[in-house]
């Protein structure tokens, strides 16, 4: 642990940190944000009426487009020249949404990253390549602070340029990798054509895997392929970016710090406040941040909390793993389809390789195909029975999502392989 003190903190410990953070954080959002003034003003509540987290029910939620609507510097609680950093999304949906950082709000991200690297048993000494995207994107600036102020050596080598990445990966002895889990898999898969012997050339312990949703069968393949444990970590940029929740050496659950994080699961077509355990939407409102505080910020994650005490000896709220994102989540034909379900039952069918896509499209009804690579074995395989193989298939994804899509085998290497997020979903009904 980073930080055994807070790290080990028992529930009452927490509460009473979290209420009393809560309390300054109402009204220190009240008096700084305009927008926040105006949301309490339009609710009918005053920042004193917020005593506990009991009393969150009565906050307005925040959601994306706020943010967007008040681009770029609306939502800032501090002079804009009191900011020392910026990150902003791509802005490919429309228009970008701008985080802000004071110099406090920076050392902050930096300790919470630190103790989501430490989380699942990573330490001064390991080294720690570090693929996720430098820039505007929080991922590698968040993960080079955070390893830096554990004692972790890195190599920040960003995205790209896979045949560098594994050369690094042998000749320099990692032992932790940071990127994204569809990489994860690329990496594994460009390793053998290169040459390689994952499990025999690298030192690999560690995967640190976020900014998608993946599954427990893209994980067993990952730690398969590359000889290593594949830890979940969990972030938004508007939420810092990388740290808000991790994986211990259990992967039993993503640890959110609770000192820095008020979590609340919610209906996501009501609002109501659900009870931990059942599944919603995750809903946070931060409780130190400086330039830019958050409160019931909606992240369309959907997910089930369990305030039980982990293993490890941790009591922080978990997110017993994130499922998809509503906004993620198809509707074909009027039932509601995750594409992490449709992975699962992909990945643990030995014939097929790691890259799919899903296709969805109108002619007259809804219709889903569903593009997925053989693996090389499968595809010299004279014996294969294709059609056995694609019934197979098929049988298993009725099961898990009802309805009934095409499926196309492909030969390996015929799609598109990505450095960072997988294009793992092609909507033809948005063109």
């Amino acid at each position: 642990m980073f930080e055994p003190e807070i790290e080990k903190m028992k529930p009452e410990a927490i509460a009473k940190l979290q209420n009393e953070r809560l309390k300054k954080m109402m009204r220190y959002a009240y008096e700084n944000v305009p927008f926040y003034k105006k949301k309490f003003k339009e609710a009918n509540i005053e920042p004193d009426d917020i005593k506990s987290s009991e009393d969150m029910h009565k906050v307005p939620f925040t959601v994306k487009n706020d943010l967007r609507d008040h681009y770029p510097y609306g939502i800032l609680a501090v002079p804009r020249e009191d900011i020392v950093r910026f990150h902003s999304s791509s802005g490919t949906t429309g228009i970008p949404t701008v985080v802000g950082y004071t110099r406090k709000d920076l050392e902050t991200w930096s300790r919470l990253m630190a103790r989501t690297i430490a989380c699942p048993g990573v330490k001064k000494g390991d080294i720690m390549q570090n693929i996720y995207g430098y820039g505007l994107f929080t991922g590698g600036l968040g993960f080079h602070y955070g390893a830096e102020l554990l004692g972790v050596s890195v190599i920040p080598t960003s995205t790209g340029n896979t045949k560098r990445q594994l050369k690094i990966m042998k000749d320099m002895k990692t032992t932790v990798i940071a990127c994204t889990p569809s990489y994860a898999l690329y990496l594994s898969e460009a390793a053998i054509d290169e040459g390689y012997k994952p499990k025999e050339d690298f030192n690999l312990k560690y995967g640190l895997f976020g900014a998608e949703a993946w599954s427990e069968e893209a994980r067993k393949k990952i730690q398969d392929n590359l000889g290593l444990g594949a830890y979940d970590c969990y972030g938004l940029s508007e939420l810092y970016g990388p740290g808000v929740a991790m994986e211990c050496q259990h992967q039993n659950g993503l640890h959110i710090w609770t000192d820095e994080f008020l979590v609340e699961t919610i209906d996501p077509e009501t609002g109501e406040v659900l009870e931990p355990g059942k599944r919603g939407e995750l809903v946070f409102t931060m409780l130190t941040r400086e330039a830019m505080p958050l409160l019931r910020y909606r992240t369309r994650d959907l997910a089930t909390l369990s305030q039980e005490e982990c293993e490890c000896g941790r009591y922080h709220t978990r997110i017993m793993r994130v499922s998809g994102r509503s906004d993620d989540m198809l509707i074909i034909g009027g039932v509601n389809v995750f594409p992490s379900q449709i992975e699962e039952v992909l990945f643990k069918t030995p014939e097929l390789g790691d890259q799919y896509q899903i296709y969805v499209d109108r002619k007259k009804l809804d219709r889903m195909t569903i593009k997925v690579e053989l693996s090389p074995e499968a595809w010299v395989d004279k014996d294969l029975d294709k059609g056995a193989l694609i019934k197979r298939i098929l049988d298993e994804l009725v099961s898990v999502i009802v309805i009934k899509p095409k499926i196309e085998l492909l030969e390996p290497k015929t799609i598109e392989r990505s450095v960072g997020k997988a294009v793992r979903v092609v909507d033809l009904r948005k063109s």
